[in-house]
């Protein structure tokens, strides 16, 4: 994978899926945007292609949804709930710090 990038046909013999599956895809997973030319055809990054090889994995090999795969990405992306509340209490431990 030494191009910058693929069309549409490279990128799904490169994912070995269908065109058409990568197409619905792209309208349900919103992390999967390819640049489109001016004649309107689709250019996938590397990053879209590991994109694509990450929910093939999930929905294929681990038997998810596509409801349940768009959730999982979703929680992967956001930071979970309790390292966001450890740093909350570590800042306000700085806060009384900083006020003393």
């Amino acid at each position: 994978m030494d191009k910058l990038f693929f069309t549409i046909k490279e990128a799904s013999s490169i994912v070995k899926i269908e065109p058409y599956i990568l197409r619905y895809w792209e309208s349900e997973f919103g992390c999967i945007q390819p640049k489109r030319t001016r004649a309107g055809h689709r250019r996938y990054k590397k990053e879209d292609i590991e994109t694509i090889l990450n929910i093939k994995k999930l929905l294929y090999e681990q038997g998810f949804t596509i409801s349940g795969a768009k959730k999982y990405l979703a929680l992967k992306k956001e930071p979970s709930s309790e390292i966001v509340n450890e740093i909350k209490e570590e800042l306000k431990d700085v806060l009384k710090l900083i006020q003393i």
